[in-house]
């Protein structure tokens, strides 16, 4: 008898189960599988940015700039704000920089479902990939403005104090204010897309609602409350004290409610995000 061994079965192929309403542990282990994907996308949007414009990351450069020395003119020069100390320049650019952050991320994570529209209908992929992606990108940019205000500080011969140690944290808080609004916004973008002319008016108004050019210290003491409604005033208040050597003082209760106004539209906005996924392909 010869001893022929049964033929073994070829192995067979991972089947990829796409299913409406998957539980949300399987979500995001799929955000984490498709990490090359959300890397991919970020690239191709920095170099998009830099490579295809006129001056390229000359701007990134310019912009914060020219911003700085108008603010410096009009807030410093001409209306003479106090500056605690430090100089106006710096002090500008210390607000500046999650300000811009925040102006530049939620335009781009705002229009970034719509952007893709060709990706949303022809390929599966977590759809938070691409608000993701478009809040990488412009990170991209607050680290060429970091580089900038390093080199003013240096000029002004300006060396901050041991408060510098918690700046990660705020931007930290910046990006994670910056997702949740615009989750919100790249969400109802598809749905209702007049929301393409809110968004600029949004980032707009929000420079004067804003302690850019200004301290929240010159806010009379009974209104200070109600101006820290607005979570940008505790980010922005956060970035100067620690860039600043402390100067001026935080306000705790403005920077407890720009946490929580973070936390809130973040687990709602994600909430809102999920619902609303499955039909982003067919409105889109």
């Amino acid at each position: 008898m010869s001893n022929i061994a049964p033929a073994q079965k070829p192995a067979e192929a991972p089947v990829l189960v796409i299913e409406a309403g998957r539980p949300e542990s399987h979500y995001w282990k799929e955000l984490w599988q498709y990490r090359e994907l959300l890397f991919y996308l970020t690239w191709r949007d920095i170099t998009v940015r830099y490579k295809q414009t006129t001056i390229g990351v000359t701007w990134a450069i310019l912009r914060p700039l020219i911003t700085m020395a108008v603010f410096t003119v009009i807030f410093g020069m001409l209306a003479r704000l106090p500056s605690e100390g430090v100089p106006y320049p710096i002090f500008v650019f210390a607000a500046m920089l999650p300000w811009q952050f925040f102006s530049n991320g939620i335009s781009e994570v705002g229009n970034s479902l719509v952007g893709n529209a060709g990706m949303l209908s022809k390929v599966y992929f977590p759809r938070m990939i691409l608000p993701a992606s478009a809040l990488l990108t412009t990170f991209v940019d607050l680290l060429i403005a970091g580089v900038i205000l390093a080199g003013l500080m240096f000029w002004y011969g300006y060396a901050p104090g041991w408060q510098i140690i918690a700046l990660p944290a705020f931007v930290v808080l910046a990006m994670l204010f910056t997702l949740a609004l615009g989750v919100w916004f790249a969400s109802l973008n598809v749905e209702y897309r007049d929301f393409r002319y809110i968004i600029p008016f949004v980032v707009q108004l929000g420079v004067y609602a804003s302690p850019v050019g200004y301290a929240s210290s010159i806010v009379p003491d009974h209104w200070r409350l109600v101006y820290a409604l607005n979570p940008m005033v505790g980010i922005i208040d956060g970035f100067r004290w620690s860039i600043c050597a402390g100067r001026p003082e935080i306000y705790w209760p403005g920077l407890g409610i720009s946490i929580a106004f973070t936390a809130l539209l973040l687990i709602s906005g994600m909430i809102y995000f999920r619902r609303m996924e499955r039909t982003f392909a067919d409105v889109v």
